[in-house]
């Protein structure tokens, strides 16, 4: 039987979609749901560490969001253009896909320049490929070394806030839309799990004994990118970045052989582990690129347990976790948040699924 898309479609009241983040990362609001019981438990995020023992290990994305967000203007029009930068194709010519927006106005051979506060032209790029009806390959050119040109870039860039947010980045953006543990840098949106752990929780989960082993995930638009296809055998998922290291794949079978739980901090790090496994079920150490889509039915191989936010309907990210969990168990927990009214998307709460 085929998975429809249209069975992970849901109503959700907008006033529930968070504009902001919790006052503190780990006092968002928890739910616990229990796949084999189908038990749901309201808790407060902190409380996550009451259901993990010593030798247990939590698998973190250590991937870094940098600025990716540009406004530019095109030239001799002067007419206001927003970049949005995804990929970077050769460093050496500073080549990069983005998407641009308005994008009927932005043709192969505009040039756009970019102003610092002060409205100094400092950067410029030229348009050198139509990708999609919104995306562009652009190059970038700049006076000066490649310390400075970063500089310049991470200077122009905004905080790439989700559009669902819908309001202009802010000062506790540029903090807390980053996770506490991020440290490789290349990501245009935060694997928002991980935004709820704190230093004091992670340092509570250290001296209880349970392991923090990092991977890392780029992750791009394609993640949250509209799927178009109701029979989900036939969606691709757009290719992100990943990498394992031995350190980590060890630690993780370790922990797996010796029977204790392995959990995955968010759906980028399920698609992560679940994109090295080797023939014998164990973690493989590897680096390069996963279009790995996960729908019913799937046999995870590594993780037991997840923990993940509240998706968008109809996402690749609710599909996982359905495949994770069962799909009438996670859209009757999905209907139990909404009554319950728990903050949804990125900067909404959290869902435990043990």
């Amino acid at each position: 039987m085929k998975t429809k898309l249209s069975s992970f479609d849901f109503k959700l009241p907008e006033k529930l979609i968070a504009k902001y983040p919790a006052k503190e990362r780990d006092e968002c609001r928890l739910m616990v749901v229990h796949k084999d019981s189908g038990k749901i438990e309201h808790k407060v995020f902190k409380d996550l560490i009451d259901y993990f023992d010593e030798n247990d290990t939590l698998i973190f994305n250590n991937t870094k969001v940098f600025p990716a967000r540009l406004f530019g203007k095109k030239e001799k029009t002067g007419a206001q253009i927003e970049v949005f930068l995804l990929r970077e194709l050769n460093k050496e010519s500073k080549l990069w896909d983005v998407l641009v927006d308005p994008a009927r106005k932005i043709r192969v051979g505009n040039k756009l320049y970019f102003t610092d506060d002060d409205g100094n032209d400092v950067l410029v790029a030229e348009v050198v490929d139509n990708t999609t009806s919104r995306g562009r390959t652009i190059r970038f050119f700049f006076d000066g070394d490649e310390e400075e040109y970063r500089a310049t870039l991470k200077q122009l860039g905004n905080t790439p806030l989700p559009k669902y947010i819908d309001r202009q980045p802010e000062e506790i953006d540029a903090e807390r839309y980053q996770t506490v543990y991020a440290s490789k840098l290349g990501a245009v949106a935060a694997p928002t799990a991980g935004l709820h752990f704190s230093k004091t929780l992670m340092k509570r989960l250290e001296i209880k004994g349970i392991n923090l082993a990092n991977i890392t995930l780029h992750v791009g638009l394609g993640t949250f990118r509209d799927i178009e296809v109701e029979d989900l055998s036939k969606h691709k998922m757009e290719a992100e970045y990943f990498e394992i290291v031995k350190e980590t794949a060890e630690l993780v079978n370790k922990t797996k052989l010796a029977k204790h739980r392995v959990c995955s901090v968010g759906t980028t790090s399920m698609r992560s582990i679940e994109s090295a496994v080797s023939a014998n079920g164990l973690l493989k150490e590897a680096e390069g690129w996963t279009n790995t889509f996960i729908y019913h039915p799937y046999e995870f191989s590594i993780a037991d347990s997840m923990v993940t936010n509240f998706h968008l309907p109809k996402s690749s990210l609710i599909i996982m976790i359905s495949a994770f969990a069962g799909r009438e168990l996670i859209m009757d927990a999905y209907q139990e948040a909404i009554k319950e009214k728990y903050s949804f998307f990125s900067y909404g709460d959290a869902m435990l699924i043990i």
